[in-house]
């Protein structure tokens, strides 16, 4: 294996991802692994990590496959030299990445607002069984 790259279980581990869910990934054309060993272990590398994050960070917001596909080529493209600095591609790219942005923070507070809820529900539950715990009790000084 050469330095720098890490073997799936290795990023597995690192990212919190299944091996499976990686391999998947792999087959949509989401991550490519950078390399294989002569074993035709599929190798990775930090920027491969990097890549896999984002993908794990879009996944609880209900992106689809394509959405993230698209956010990881816009990204690529942005980091690519050819794309000239002051450029209307990468005003292009930019506009599109910023629609992402919009649209994560939406997600994340569609999110809050069902967490708030989830929480208020649970709450409800915990004082229910705390008061029909306290109705099966006796009450101090009673003697049953």
């Amino acid at each position: 294996m050469s330095a720098g790259h890490m073997r799936i279980g290795e990023v597995a581990e690192r990212t919190g991802l299944s091996l499976r869910t990686m391999r998947h990934y792999e087959e949509v054309g989401l991550v490519i692994p950078s390399a294989r060993s002569k074993g035709g272990f599929r190798l990775y590398t930090e920027a491969d990590v990097e890549r896999l994050m984002v993908i794990r960070r879009m996944k609880p917001l209900d992106f689809s496959l394509e959405e993230m596909r698209d956010l990881l080529e816009i990204t690529d493209r942005l980091q690519d030299a050819d794309v000239d600095a002051g450029g209307a591609e990468r005003a292009r790219l930019r506009e599109r990445l910023d629609a992402y942005r919009e649209k994560a923070d939406a997600r994340v507070e569609a999110l809050r607002v069902r967490l708030g809820m989830a929480e208020e529900f649970a709450g409800t539950l915990r004082e229910r069984l705390g008061g029909a715990a306290e109705a099966g009790r006796p009450s101090p000084g009673r003697v049953d």
